[in-house]
């Protein structure tokens, strides 16, 4: 099984349990044999180069997916838009259109790096993407998809269980982002508690939503293109 890794902290818990928990020592090594920044993923997945990935929301739509993302039932800290000059972050499809759609001037800023600048500046313009679309459509926002190119019975099976368990991240681990991210465990803890995963009634509606809107979006764009 390859499986690409997204190395943000929202999708540290996800890994630390199906590393505990997949039954085989070989999936359980080439859980990591992918990593990279979710724009990147998105297109190894769609050339089948993976068999499975958290696959951006936008690109997700067609997609063999199971009902478990990275969810934000409000803000997130981890997706803003920082000043008023727009700015598109190449790691990320989904937080692009979304700030689009939300209609918001700035540098999109996603991950980890997103979390560092929310954390040591003071700037008034900063702007939660979570946070916009809760305040103007009362949803979650779900900004990826867990997706297989293929039948993977014992990644199914343990990624529905990660959603009905607590997580226990141990101390090394924490302590490794800490010094790769140059966050607190605090921080890192406290970010935590805004990402769920399952991806209920309240969620696919809010991936209608979101796929409707960007649909309109991308015809907006294209008309304005041919003026």
């Amino acid at each position: 099984m390859i499986f690409a890794k997204i190395d943000y902290i929202n999708l540290l818990p996800f890994y630390v349990f199906i590393k505990q928990n997949l039954p085989s020592s070989q999936d359980k090594q080439i859980i990591n044999y992918k990593k990279s920044y979710p724009a990147k993923i998105n297109k190894d997945f769609k050339r089948r180069a993976v068999d499975a990935a958290f696959i951006s929301s936008i690109k997700s739509k067609n997609c063999k997916c199971l009902d478990i993302g990275i969810v934000a039932k409000k803000d997130v800290i981890s997706v803003i838009s920082v000043g008023d000059v727009s700015k598109n972050d190449y790691q990320s499809d989904t937080s692009n259109v979304l700030a689009k759609i939300l209609n918001l001037k700035g540098e999109i800023l996603i991950g980890d790096k997103a979390l560092y600048f929310y954390h040591n500046n003071n700037s008034k313009t900063v702007v939660d993407l979570a946070n916009e679309w809760n305040k103007i459509y009362n949803l979650p926002f779900v900004f990826a998809r867990l997706c297989t190119n293929k039948k993977l019975p014992n990644l199914e099976k343990v990624a529905k269980k990660f959603v009905k368990n607590k997580v226990f991240i141990p101390q090394y681990i924490l302590n490794n982002y800490v010094k790769k991210t140059n966050l607190t465990q605090k921080q890192i803890k406290h970010y935590l508690t805004k990402i769920t995963y399952d991806i209920s009634h309240k969620e696919k509606i809010s991936l209608k939503k979101f796929f409707s809107l960007s649909k309109k979006l991308k015809k907006y764009e294209v008309q304005n293109d041919n003026i």
